[in-house]
């Protein structure tokens, strides 16, 4: 979805316009390589005897137009001009109270459907905005349902706002009808304008389709002629926002990145050379994406240590229930990366492997080249949350050895595919379901990737630091299927019925996720009443790890006993001002720990916290360490260490620093567990 702010005007628009042209000279704005069949601008409600011209382009009204007749709909204008809004196409509106078809005669191919909104009250007749609720469809796809354009703006802190689509038209007609909602009394349809234009096969060629992979699955999803996509975001990663004028002959608005980027890891941003031009070809033709957006770059920055400790990652907000195509754009304009292997990164989707090891000199032949890739991703539709974030992340990639740790981008495209049914239409927005793109949506983000990336080999990491605590005592770990009991300290195992599971995460609410792993989602539940708090982890058919591969994990935990494994009970992280983690270890135990042990418990501890997943031990690997710390544990009891015992008080310290917290993360902890 394509939102607009509601303090840009027009002006600004020819300010972009130069400021654009002066960052690549060889690019005029009227530089494309694809001329469009079609290239309607229908300015809704305003008389066709004379043209409107916006960025060097002709809006036509659609009084007396040639589309269709306009019996029965009414012709707007607004009550109240607001000098802030767009003159063009928002001043006037089409309004229908009745069923209505545009008719446009056109080549067949696929198309990019604009229609533009601005919610406001209009006369001739009066009409309030907050009865608008209609449904849009072309043919046989649905793109809005009862829609609320009025809610919708209002949700995303917006004035007026544009819906692109793109739907390949198989016959030389192109129907799009309104209609206003039969749920909602005195309702009506409305549209400020619309925009039509031709597009070669940019999803996938007519003959062989595009066929890319289904994140975290071995299986792809087949993009054809008969797929219908809705623009979620398109962004010129590293630069400025590029007007639809000097587009590649699509006349797409590529919004500038920043604002979708995960926390203050921005890296850095850098430009080609202007005296140089990006090489495309027959395979990556111009349309793909214009020079401006290859021409510029976002990379994680030169501190290649510091690189290594976070991932540069971007966050859309999506409509759950529906596959998703994610494209990444690249092009090596830095020429101090000229060869294979001196820049080469991991690229993750949701916490999932997209692709490793991707190097783009060797993957495009050459630098000034551009390529791009392809990925699909699901998310299942729940009763929970109609919205969730989709995230895109960038790591470098260690085991390649590469000449720097480091990792770019250049451009970024998410677009919704249609369902089964031919329909990409998601519930509206309302007031309370703001998308926030600021500090809270990144901390939230940020705790779940934190808890879903960490959670699990955590907890038994800290289930084998408690153990050096109370290693005189002997208690069983209680790990019974997909249920693991944080509190419980009985030694009797317990069978969970699904139905009890799924009362205990309020049949597996999306908003009591707390992480995503490799085999699925990881909820938070209560049980016995709420007196005990449980994480519930969930297989998911659509990973890349199977059910034998869950169901073995489940055995092997299910099966680990040791005298020094105890079950968890009630230990709280308390983030203190100095940014460490506080209250793990009693200050009531008097016993001492084996230096050995400790450090290996650490040096595990440390290996399982590091933010790239395939960089991580096995789950084989910690049960052995885990082993190895308590079996040194076991020596000291016996004398056998060679090494002097120190005290647990002084011990904490050195556990202490090997994790670090900020304050608003756990507050944001502190009141999810309120709720």
């Amino acid at each position: 979805m394509k939102t607009h702010k509601s303090n840009q005007d027009w002006l600004s628009l020819l300010l972009l316009i130069a400021i654009t042209t002066s960052i690549d000279p060889t690019h005029s704005q009227t530089t494309t390589t694809y001329v469009p069949a079609e290239n309607i601008l229908l300015n809704c409600g305003a008389p066709s005897d004379a043209q409107y011209f916006i960025g060097g382009r002709a809006w036509d009204g659609d009084i007396g137009s040639n589309y269709s007749g306009i019996q029965n709909t009414i012709s707007a204008t607004l009550s109240n001009q607001n000098s802030s809004i767009p003159t063009v196409p928002y001043m006037t509106a089409r309004i229908f109270q009745t069923q209505f078809t545009y008719t446009f005669n056109v080549t067949s191919g696929r198309k990019f459907i604009r229609l533009y909104f601005y919610p406001s009250n209009y006369t001739n007749p009066n009409f309030n905005a907050s009865n608008s609720s209609f449904t849009v469809s072309v043919g046989s796809y649905i793109l809005l349902r009862n829609f609320s354009a009025l809610l919708t703006t209002q949700a995303m802190n917006r004035d007026y706002m544009t819906k692109e689509f793109s739907i390949n038209i198989l016959s030389n007609t192109l129907n799009l009808t309104f209609a206003p909602s039969s749920a909602k009394e005195n309702a009506f349809a409305f549209v400020n304008g619309i925009e039509i234009v031709s597009t070669p096969q940019i999803f996938g060629d007519s003959d062989t389709f595009n066929q890319p992979l289904i994140v975290g699955t071995t299986s792809t999803l087949t993009i054809d002629k008969h797929t219908a996509l809705e623009t979620v975001v398109r962004l010129n990663v590293g630069g400025q926002s590029v007007s639809p004028v000097v587009d590649s002959g699509l006349y797409r608005e590529w919004d500038d990145d920043s604002p979708y980027i995960y926390r203050a890891d921005v890296g850095v941003t850098y430009l080609k050379d202007p005296n140089v031009t990006i090489k495309y070809s027959d395979t990556i033709p111009e349309y793909i994406a214009p020079p401006l957006v290859y021409g510029t770059a976002r990379s994680m920055g030169p501190n290649t240590s510091a690189n290594l400790n976070y991932n540069l990652t971007w966050i859309a907000t999506i409509d759950a229930g529906f596959y998703y195509l994610v494209r990444l754009h690249f092009c090596e304009i830095d020429y101090s990366v000229t060869e294979i292997n001196m820049r080469v990164f991991d690229v993750f989707i949701n916490n999932m492997t997209a692709k490793t090891s991707f190097d783009v000199i060797a993957y495009s032949g050459g630098i000034d080249v551009p390529v791009y890739l392809d990925f699909i991703v699901f998310f299942p539709n729940t009763s929970a949350s109609s919205q969730q974030d989709l995230w895109v992340a960038l790591h470098p990639n260690i085991a390649s050895k590469p000449g720097g740790y480091d990792a770019e981008l250049n451009g970024l495209e998410i677009f919704k595919l249609n369902d089964s049914t031919g329909n990409l239409y998601a519930p509206n927005l309302s007031n309370q379901q703001t998308v926030d793109t600021g500090k809270k949506k990144r901390i939230r983000h940020f705790l779940f990737l934190v808890i879903g990336v960490c959670g699990p080999i955590l907890v038994i990491l800290l289930l084998a630091f408690i153990t050096l605590r109370h290693w005189r005592q002997r208690h069983k770990l209680i790990l019974q299927s997909s249920v693991s009991s944080l509190s419980s300290r009985s030694n009797q195992s317990r069978v969970f019925s699904f139905s009890e599971i799924k009362t205990a995460t309020k049949h597996f609410s999306e908003s009591l996720v707390i992480g995503v792993g490799g085999f699925g989602k990881v909820y938070r539940g209560e049980i016995d009443g709420g007196s005990t708090c449980v994480a519930v982890k969930r297989g998911n058919r659509l990973s890349g790890q199977g059910a034998h591969e869950f169901r073995t994990e489940i055995e092997i935990l299910s099966k680990l006993r040791h005298r020094h494994l105890v079950s968890l009970a009630n230990w709280a992280l308390h983030c203190k001002r100095n940014n460490t983690i506080d209250q793990i270890i009693d200050p009531n135990l008097k016993d001492d720990v084996s230096p050995d042990s400790l450090e290996k418990f650490v040096e595990t501890a440390e290996k399982c916290l590091i933010g790239q997943g395939i960089e991580r031990p096995s789950m084989g690997d910690v049960l052995w360490n885990l082993e190895v710390a308590l079996q040194m544990q076991s020596n000291i009891e016996k004398g056998e260490s060679r090494f002097d015992p120190i005290s647990i008080s002084n011990s904490q310290a050195l556990l202490s620093s090997i994790v670090s917290c900020e304050d608003s993360v756990f507050s944001e902890l502190r009141s999810s567990k309120g709720r």
